[in-house]
């Protein structure tokens, strides 16, 4: 089995706001909240104790309300914001230990940033804007030419090279923003409300553009959101911050089952569950099976359905594979022909459809609406999984936590 490489390793992560903050710690430690610490101090609690891990290649959104945290916790993982205590551990280094000098270098040549204001100089062309970065960590003019080229190239702003920032519409500026982060090629980028900024149209088109750049060059890229639609629409996981604490992290289906308080499941009450489960969280594998082998006759396979009071049976080779699926009517009309020669596949119904285990469910409810019977779940190998009916379904639109958490036997309406 393949193990996620860890990329950053944040531990006990603390960021306390005001002359000496560490005098803070003991007094959360001992239970007292941020306004109570404000009070008796005048310190700010930034981040509490924040601890996550984000494994290599994927996209890692951290997202919470105004003042959750979340661009303070950011700006630690760069040690924009030095942090009050604890670790940001990247590859075996801890960041918040670094020294200067290689803290400089480690930005310069591993982590990127791209920021909700667009950060470009206006005296600067877009080619030199995007080329900056590489500027700074010394490289030579027609090397740092040739890469920030291939980043516009990237982000498809080939041809503007030679335009000044105020040339382009808002987006193309924030593309010039993410050019100059690809530049340098990074092994990590940090995006902070990097789209926020943007017209609702522009920025879906950024965030298609940034999941296409994803498929090409699988970067481990942190993103700061205050918006669901956005984390769930780009993100492979997701951690929620409430006043400063990383309140729970998992990816979107997870947290959906299990809310870890109020405050996450008031971010999720108006999600589509349609939109994130599949077939998977909802496939049922108690409808009848029956192995085929040279034995079975239509009386037999009439007789086992009959015994399991269902109206339809599903035939699978000895492996599990889907042969076909008969119904009582069916075997009943192959039955009546009397034939000898008639086999169980005469009583296979005709042009049955079945979906795949990571199908999210917007996309198997035609299916599941139109299909006559509740649809095979059939995952790569052709191995039957067990089956989704319109009850299922239905049932899922109006009640999801008690589909996700419910093990009850479904009943074929």
């Amino acid at each position: 089995m393949h193990l996620k490489q860890e990329k950053v390793v944040v531990k006990n992560l603390f960021k306390i706001f005001g002359p000496k903050g560490r005098q803070a710690l003991p007094m959360l430690e001992n239970g007292l909240s941020k306004e109570e610490i404000y009070q008796k101090t005048g310190l700010t609690v930034g981040v509490q104790d924040a601890s996550f891990t984000v494994y290599e290649g994927e996209i890692f959104v951290i997202m919470g309300l105004s003042g959750s945290g979340k661009s303070t916790l950011v700006r630690m993982l760069n040690r924009l914001i030095t942090p009050t205590a604890g670790s940001v551990i990247v590859e075996g280094k801890d960041i918040a230990k670094m020294p200067h000098d290689e803290l400089v270098q480690f930005r310069l040549h591993n982590m990127s940033m791209v920021f909700q204001s667009f950060a470009l100089m206006p005296h600067l062309t877009v080619l030199e804007n995007t080329a900056f970065g590489l500027k700074l960590a010394g490289i030579p003019e027609d090397q740092r030419n040739i890469r920030a080229k291939e980043a516009l190239d990237q982000v498809g702003l080939s041809g503007w090279e030679d335009a000044s920032p105020s040339q382009l519409s808002g987006g193309m500026q924030q593309r010039v923003g993410l050019a100059r982060a690809l530049a340098v090629d990074p092994e990590i980028m940090l995006m902070d409300e990097a789209f926020s900024a943007l017209d609702p149209l522009i920025r879906a088109e950024m965030q298609d553009e940034l999941l296409e750049l994803q498929q090409r060059h699988q970067r481990t890229i942190i993103f700061i959101s205050h918006d669901l639609d956005e984390a769930l629409r780009i993100g492979d996981r997701i951690a929620i911050m409430q006043d400063g604490v990383v309140v729970q992290v998992g990816s979107a289906d997870e947290i959906l089952r299990a809310p870890a308080n109020d405050y996450v499941k008031s971010f999720f009450k108006s999600v589509d569950p349609t939109s994130i489960l599949t077939t998977r969280d909802i496939v049922l594998n108690n409808h009848p099976t029956l192995i085929v082998t040279h034995g079975r006759n239509i009386s037999a396979a009439q007789a086992y359905l009959s015994n399991s009071d269902r109206d339809y049976c599903y035939l699978l080779t000895p492996d599990k594979k889907l042969l076909g699926v008969v119904s009582t009517e069916s075997l009943r009309d192959v039955a009546e022909l009397e034939s000898d020669s008639s086999t169980l596949a005469d009583a296979y119904l005709p042009d049955v459809k079945t979906i795949d285990p990571d199908d999210v469910l917007t996309d198997i409810q035609p299916v599941v609406a139109s299909s006559p019977c509740p649809v095979p779940v059939v995952n790569k190998d052709g191995r039957f999984m067990g089956v989704v009916s319109k009850s299922r379904f239905l049932r899922i639109l109006h009640k999801p936590e008690q589909i996700l958490n419910s093990v009850e036997e479904e009943i074929h309406v």
